[in-house]
């Protein structure tokens, strides 16, 4: 008993607390107004009529590999906006806008853990300054993505997102199966990082159907969520470690071993699609764009931001360049997006001759 004691002093003592903002309480600081809350839930069932296939237009998630800093977000989404007007008949953009990162070991875990970038890990101020950012970008007219990463930030951000994503190392996880059923917005799996497909459809299969799990309440008790089950849950396909998996030819066989009707497909364009080089993203999306009548994807995925590549934190860094994955920069974005546009509305007039 002496022994136990002494452990649980020990723990006391160097396990360090902080108390964050309740949701609700982040809620009021940063409210969501009437007409935005609104445009959310139109943005929200347009992107459900495109996965459904009732809306012709190509669903298309771009933006940084994740935000770091927003200035530079924010003049991306002002890019983003102006450039939806030239192109909305054929493509639906929706800003990638993420705030947390998944590590493999360790690193910078984003901007909601640590938004000065310096290790200090104020993530009440990472809460407060990921909300503000939000709404903001909402502000502009754009629907926001982002990625679950941790269940319990998923309360405070519940009410911006449009669309949602659960990563290859997380599809297998129960609780971001259970989390994703849920949340009111439409969630992509992607299959894992040695290219399991499985993974991703019996994640699919999980979040469409009710659950009862542990979370915490918008008061930020520990409580029992009662999910409906998500029934926007679909498919991300992103390559792996093997190699891509985006061409029809892949799509296919994945078909095959599909029983049933296969979920609806949004491509990441990065990732093992593109072999880790941001600036062979471009080459992917045509090709699904190419091959879009026969493969019915609905949606894809691009890392871009304001200058191409990536940089490593540091006193001097370069404006507008991704601190993740690298990503491409925003004139070879918008160019490409154009060059889309005008592809579709040719397939378009071919298909309706």
């Amino acid at each position: 008993m002496n022994a136990l004691n002494t452990a649980l002093q020990q723990t006391q003592t160097t396990a360090k607390e902080t108390i964050l903002s309740l949701p609700h309480q982040l809620k009021a600081q940063l409210p969501l107004s009437a007409k935005l809350a609104q445009q959310i839930a139109e943005q929200r069932q347009t992107i459900q009529n495109i996965l459904d296939g009732k809306d012709h237009r190509l669903m298309v998630v771009t933006g940084p590999c994740s935000i770091h800093d927003p200035i530079s977000a924010l003049e991306y989404a002002e890019k983003l906006q102006q450039l939806q007007s030239q192109v909305s008949d054929q493509i639906f953009l929706v800003m990638r806008a993420y705030i947390e990162k998944p590590r493999t070991t360790i690193g910078w875990k984003g901007f909601l853990y640590d938004p000065n970038l310096d290790g200090s890990s104020n993530m009440q101020l990472g809460l407060e300054k990921s909300r503000e950012l939000y709404l903001q970008i909402i502000e502009m007219g754009l629907p926001i993505a982002s990625e679950i990463l941790s269940p319990m930030a998923t309360a405070y951000f519940d009410d911006l997102l449009a669309w949602g994503a659960i990563g290859a190392r997380t599809s297998e996880s129960q609780i971001h199966r259970e989390i994703s059923s849920h949340m009111p917005y439409s969630i992509g799996f992607k299959n894992g990082t040695d290219g399991s497909i499985q993974i991703a459809l019996d994640a699919i299969q999980s979040a469409t159907h009710p659950h009862q799990f542990l979370g915490m309440s918008q008061s930020g008790f520990p409580c029992i969520l009662e999910s409906k089950g998500n029934p926007k849950a679909h498919l991300i396909l992103r390559g792996a470690n093997s190699g891509p998996n985006f061409a029809l030819a892949e799509i296919e066989k994945i078909k095959e071993k599909v029983s049933g009707e296969l979920p609806a497909l949004v491509i990441d364009c990065s990732h093992g699609n593109s072999h880790k080089n941001p600036l062979l993203q471009p080459e992917v999306l045509l090709t699904i764009v190419d091959e879009r009548i026969h493969s019915n994807v609905r949606g894809v995925m691009l890392e871009s931001h304001l200058v191409d590549g990536q940089q490593k934190i540091s006193c001097e860094m370069t404006y507008g360049q991704s601190v993740t994955d690298g990503c491409l920069g925003w004139d070879k974005t918008e160019q490409l997006l154009l060059k889309v546009a005008d592809l579709l509305r040719t397939s378009q007039l071919k298909r309706s001759a």
